[in-house]
């Protein structure tokens, strides 16, 4: 195993258990302790993990950038759970954009069996995903590559999202707050997700319960800015009654 495969392996159990031990870590994958704590060091300069005695616990900043591959395995249930009400959303005909998330990739299995969809993604991955998708319309933003998270982005990208109009785009966040809105941890992704929802008729926000009341480096918009809503569990009543004031639906 390659030593950035032996680190994706470990950031893949840091983001599903939290936490590791370097004992545990250096028999599974057969190398010395001293290997694993260099690659733990690594994950930790990168801004990934934060070593402790004896291993290391994930970052919880809303402003680390993991890696898609991890993101992809991380909060599956819920994820599938967003996607497939987003999916009852969408019907034969439909022009969509989605953005470059790992929940926009669930969504984008469960409308598979529709008929005749006109698709705007920055998602690598998606594009992958409908290569065998005869009957529909799938198009590329263009743009730059993302190093680590198989997005699309910068001006190009955005050029090409408003220069379309669509009738329904879901995107991700990073976190929602009452007060600061919408934000993420990156600013080239927030740039689309901007226009992604710019181009819009009806904006729909895809963010699990982890993410309310959370706020992360880049501000994406007013929660007033999406029509709604989409997330795993029931949030608390002050979000209820909230999102009722603005005018926002909520599904969960």
């Amino acid at each position: 195993m390659l030593a950035i495969e032996r680190r994706n392996a470990i950031l893949a159990k840091l983001s599903s258990n939290g936490k590791v031990i370097v004992s545990e870590l250096s028999e599974e994958f057969n190398v010395t302790e001293e290997t694993i704590r260099r690659d733990l060091e690594k994950l930790d300069r990168e801004g990934l993990a934060k070593k402790t005695y004896g291993g290391a616990v994930i970052n919880q900043s809303l402003n680390a950038d993991l890696p898609y591959h991890v993101r992809k395995r991380s909060n599956v249930e819920q994820k599938e759970m967003i996607a497939e009400k987003i999916a009852q959303m969408i019907h034969d005909g439909d022009y969509i954009m989605l953005d470059s998330s790992s929940t926009s990739i669930y969504v984008t299995k469960y409308i598979k069996n529709l008929k005749n969809i006109t698709l705007i993604t920055n998602s690598v991955e998606t594009l992958i995903e409908l290569a065998d998708k005869s009957d529909w319309k799938v198009l590329s933003t263009g743009g730059a590559l993302r190093k680590g998270a198989l997005s699309l982005v910068g001006a190009s990208a955005e050029r090409m999202i408003r220069s379309f109009h669509v009738d329904l785009a879901v995107c991700s966040s990073k976190g929602i707050d009452m007060n600061m809105g919408i934000t993420d941890s990156n600013e080239k992704d927030s740039e689309i997700k901007r226009a992604i929802f710019d181009s819009a008729t009806r904006k729909i926000l895809a963010v699990d319960s982890s993410k309310f009341d959370k706020i992360s480096f880049v501000r994406v918009g007013n929660i007033s800015d999406v029509d709604v809503i989409v997330t795993d569990t029931k949030p608390a009543s002050r979000w209820i009654d909230f999102l009722e004031e603005k005018n926002v639906e909520l599904i969960y």
